[in-house]
C-alpha cells in the first residue's frame, strides 16, 4: 500500500463496494471532506500499512489500536464498516471482521443465557484460551424499540462485551471495533471511570457533517 497505484486500486474497489450499497436505495456514495480522509486511513489501517499513522497528522492513531467511531445518526459509521467488511472479505484480508448489531448480540443473549459466541468463543473451541474473531459491535448508545424491552440488561451485556474483548484484545491481539452515535463526554458518563481507560487503545475517528440519509 505503500505504492501511490496500490493504493488506488484498493481505492478503486472499495468506492465500487461504498457505490453498490447506496445503488440498493437508489442513492450515490459521496466522497467529500467529511469522509474521504478517514477512508485513506482505513484503507492502510486494515493493510497493516503504517502509513494510516500519518494521515491524521495531529491524532495519535496506530495500526495496532482497534476503532472507535462516533459520530451522529446517519453519518455513516455503520455503512462505512459495512463496506470494509466486504473489503477484506473480498481481498481475504486477515483482518476481516464480523459486524453485529446490539440487536443481535442481546437476541443471542436472551435465547443462550450468554455472550460467549461474540466474546471468547469457547463453545466452538477445545482450547483453553476459546477461538475468539475481529469483530465490530454497531450503534452503542442508540437505543431502539426493540432494545427498549431489554431494560438495563442491554448496559449489563454491552459492559460484559467490553469487558472480555478488551481482555482478549491485550492477550490475544484479536481486535474489537465499535460505532456509536455517542460522543467522547457520553462515553466518560455511560461508562465511568471502570472502562474509560481503555478506550486509550482505539483509534477515535469522528463522523461529522449532516446526516447522510437524505
Amino acid at each position: 500500500m505503500t505504492d501511490e497505484q496500490e493504493y488506488n486500486r484498493h481505492s478503486k474497489l472499495i468506492s465500487g463496494l461504498a457505490k453498490n450499497y447506496l445503488r440498493r436505495e437508489f442513492r450515490d456514495f459521496v466522497f467529500d471532506e467529511h469522509n474521504r480522509q478517514i477512508f485513506r486511513f482505513l484503507a492502510y489501517y486494515f493493510n497493516g500499512c503504517e502509513l494510516a499513522e500519518s494521515v491524521f497528522p495531529n491524532e495519535n492513531y496506530k495500526i495496532n489500536k482497534n476503532l472507535l467511531l462516533i459520530g451522529r445518526v446517519g453519518t455513516g459509521k455503520t455503512l462505512t464498516m459495512q463496506i470494509f467488511a466486504d473489503y477484506l472479505k473480498f481481498t481475504q484480508n486477515k483482518n476481516q471482521f464480523l459486524n453485529v448489531s446490539q440487536t443481535q448480540m442481546m437476541n443471542y443473549q436472551k435465547i443462550h443465557g450468554h455472550i460467549d459466541f461474540f466474546t471468547f468463543n469457547e463453545i466452538n473451541s477445545k482450547k483453553f484460551e476459546g477461538n475468539p474473531y475481529n469483530i465490530c459491535l454497531n450503534d452503542i448508545g442508540l437505543e431502539t424499540e426493540a432494545q427498549k424491552s431489554y431494560g438495563t440488561s442491554l448496559d449489563t451485556v454491552i459492559d460484559e462485551f467490553l469487558y472480555a474483548r478488551y481482555e482478549i484484545y491485550q492477550q490475544q491481539n484479536i481486535k474489537y471495533h465499535l460505532t456509536s452515535n455517542l460522543n467522547v463526554d457520553d462515553f466518560k458518563k455511560r461508562f465511568g471511570n471502570r472502562l474509560i481507560d481503555r478506550f486509550k487503545s482505539f483509534n477515535i475517528l469522528i463522523f461529522d457533517g449532516a446526516s447522510r440519509r437524505m
